[in-house]
């Protein structure tokens, strides 16, 4: 079941002059269930390191940079080398075990139907985030990483986004930041009304609703 506010797409942006469409996403908990695999890079860092991760505990708050959720267990003098260790190891742990969410390559597929460019931006070390969208077969035109909150709105600025489809707050703020209307769903870690209070425009339960929401937003934009 979708939020009662997703049917009826009005915003500033039916108004303001028209630009080819383009659609940012973010990626883990959005596009990604990545807690398999990000749990699985903790439980090899903490292995290799000798320090006590709560993995279980990291994994349910997953959306912040990296180094954020380090200073929780790493003193400080020591999460920068721990953040580059936990890079280096990423790959050979969180890749395969990490799935598409449901709706997720439907969605960036229904943005190229209406012949918009579909964009990812995400607080991942951005080479990380190439080799998860790769290895499940989703493609979207420009992966820009390292970038949270309302660093992101300077990607989405950059690239013309009018959406941006996040699961945090944090997400929410990044497309106000860019003036980008704000499509949540809660399939991470922040439920409905934490984004809604956050500033969330849509709310969403899953990406499967999107296509049917973007197909009646653009169709609003362009008429």
């Amino acid at each position: 079941m979708t939020s009662p506010d997703q049917n009826t797409p009005q915003h500033p942006l039916r108004h303001a002059p028209r630009r080819p469409l383009t659609v940012g996403f973010d990626l883990d908990m959005t596009l990604v269930d990545s807690r398999p695999g990000i749990a699985a890079a903790y439980r090899a860092l903490a292995a290799e390191t000798g320090v006590e991760i709560d993995v279980d505990l990291v994994v349910s708050r997953i959306g912040p940079p990296l180094e954020t959720e380090l200073a929780h267990w790493f003193p400080a003098d020591g999460v920068a080398a721990a953040a580059d260790r936990y890079r280096e190891i990423y790959p050979d742990h969180a890749i395969a075990p990490s799935t598409a969410l449901a709706g997720a390559r439907e969605s960036v597929a229904a943005v190229r139907a209406l012949g918009g460019r579909a964009i990812v931006v995400t607080a991942k070390y951005e080479p990380n985030a190439k080799l998860h969208l790769a290895h499940l077969g989703i493609e979207p035109d420009t992966v820009v990483g390292w970038l949270w909150a309302e660093a992101k709105g300077e990607a989405l600025r950059e690239h013309g986004a009018q959406v941006y489809v996040g699961d945090h707050t944090g997400d929410v703020r990044g497309a106000r930041a860019a003036g980008a209307l704000s499509v949540a769903v809660t399939t991470g870690p922040c439920d409905a009304a934490e984004l809604r209070t956050a500033g969330a425009d849509v709310v969403l339960e899953d990406l499967t609703a999107f296509p049917a929401w973007l197909a009646a937003f653009e169709a609003a934009r362009v008429a």
